[in-house]
């Protein structure tokens, strides 16, 4: 077998913003080194100033240097064929797939993650970075962070393993059915392997233990799986190989529940890799207050922190809508709610009624949205037989879930929340509930 030991220098930590500035291949038959390459190349970007302090790297050095289109032939040429063998073996193979994809290139080959072998072969050691591996093991390295003494070393290392693998990793690893190489590198793969394939929220923890990611799974195996299936050349994929340690998760009786619990992790947790979701949603609120003249005025306005609406709207036309329906079946006044009184001349316009006989209406009006608002459980499959997950809904709002017997009656709005986990509400999750039961609503239980 004839392997490509490879170690690359680059702009930056992710293939899709940064480009190559040096490359060795080290073409070893498992004894010896039977060719190699190296060359400094011309980003086509200036080198950041930290990474020319790191490698030694200037501007200057590579301005003359071949771009890596004038050496994709050669470089292609070399890695064809050959399992490709380096140190966080996903992080050099996502550049050089990328670069040479961009040249026409489909560099399509066995992996082999050196970080990963070592953890298996020598389990135990203090770390696992390249220097830290050599100093135990006396390899020596000339121009540390440096494409070709970095590779050399790597030789060197893979040397050691190939004569240690007395369990034979290594050819584990390069199994088709093998996901070893495509996995983090500090990440046992009994952790994927023991997920089941059941609805849940998944947790992605760094070395201390922290969450950096959640998510939420219809297939907890499969969902997990799909991060680490594939060479991204984005940030977070090179992110969770370089920082993920630790997986858990909470298995869940439906996918409904699994994006409801992730909904609240997320903003329990607030991880760094849930950009997407990280941000706090904008709220709005119905207000009631009375003014110097003894009117009840009803305003929408954001979501305040000290002061409590008796309705909150993900949106603000939502708001208004249910405003207008107000006025127009209480005959409330648009200028006493804010709204503009020109849309409603004559009969909705007032001037006004005394105060105790205007607030006897808004009064009313606000008895009848909240009798309106509907209480309801939403039932599905449980985590074990004869029982179902429930999840409540109470006056329009989100009480909380959990599990309940299957012999248990739903006629006591209040025997079932005993039963239930209470949760924050919020608009993501009421919506989600909404549009579900009008999808499914064989699924909802109503209370009166």
């Amino acid at each position: 077998m004839i392997y490509a030991i490879v170690d690359i220098e680059t702009t930056g930590g992710y293939a899709s913003t940064g480009s190559i500035t040096e490359i060795a291949i080290m073409v070893y038959n498992g004894s010896t080194i039977i060719d190699q390459y190296h060359s400094l190349v011309n980003p086509l970007q200036p080198i950041p100033h930290f990474i020319q302090t790191l490698t030694g790297i200037t501007d200057e050095m590579v301005a003359d240097a071949p771009s890596f289109e004038e050496i994709a032939a050669e470089v292609f040429d070399l890695l064809n064929d050959k399992v490709f063998v380096a140190h966080n073996v996903n992080f050099d193979f996502s550049f050089l797939n990328h670069a040479l994809q961009m040249n026409g290139y489909h560099l399509n080959v066995k992996k082999l993650c050196t970080v990963r072998l070592t953890r298996k072969i020598f389990s135990g050691l203090p770390s696992y970075s390249l220097g830290n591996i050599c100093r135990s093991f006396h390899i020596p390295i000339q121009n540390r962070h440096r494409a070709e003494g970095d590779a050399q070393a790597t030789v060197l290392l893979f040397e050691k393993l190939l004569l240690n693998d007395s369990e034979n990793h290594i050819q584990q690893f390069l199994k088709k059915s093998s996901k070893e190489q495509y996995l983090p590198l500090h990440l046992p793969k009994e952790q994927i392997e023991q997920l089941p394939r059941k609805p849940g929220v998944y947790y992605f923890r760094n070395q201390k233990g922290k969450v950096v990611y959640v998510g939420k799974a219809k297939s907890l195996k499969h969902r997990v799986r799909s991060h680490f299936t594939h060479n991204g050349i984005g940030r977070q994929k090179q992110e969770f190989i370089r920082n993920v340690h630790h997986i858990s998760y909470q298995q869940c009786g439906t996918e409904l529940m699994a994006a409801i619990l992730e909904e609240t992790e997320i903003k329990k947790f607030w991880p760094i890799y849930n950009t997407s979701r990280k941000q706090a949603s904008v709220q709005y609120g119905l207000y009631v207050f009375e003014d110097q003249k003894g009117y009840t005025r009803l305003a929408i306005e954001k979501k305040r922190k000290h002061l409590q609406p008796v309705h909150t709207f993900g949106l603000m036309w939502e708001g208004y809508r249910i405003l207008w329906n107000l006025i127009e079946r209480y005959q409330l006044s648009p200028e006493l709610c804010f709204l503009d009184k020109t849309k409603y001349e004559g009969e909705y316009h007032t001037r006004y009624d005394a105060p105790d006989t205007y607030n006897l209406r808004v009064e009313k009006a606000l008895r009848t949205l909240h009798d309106e608002l509907p209480s309801f459980a939403v039932l599905g499959d449980g985590i074990e037989e004869n029982q179902y997950s429930c999840l409540l809904m109470e006056r329009g709002k989100f009480f909380g879930m959990g599990y309940i017997p299957v012999t248990m009656k739903l006629d006591d709005i209040n025997r079932l929340k005993k039963q239930l986990t209470p949760y924050p509400d919020n608009d993501f999750i009421r919506d989600m509930i909404y549009s579900f039961v009008q999808t499914y609503p064989n699924q909802r239980v109503d209370f009166q």
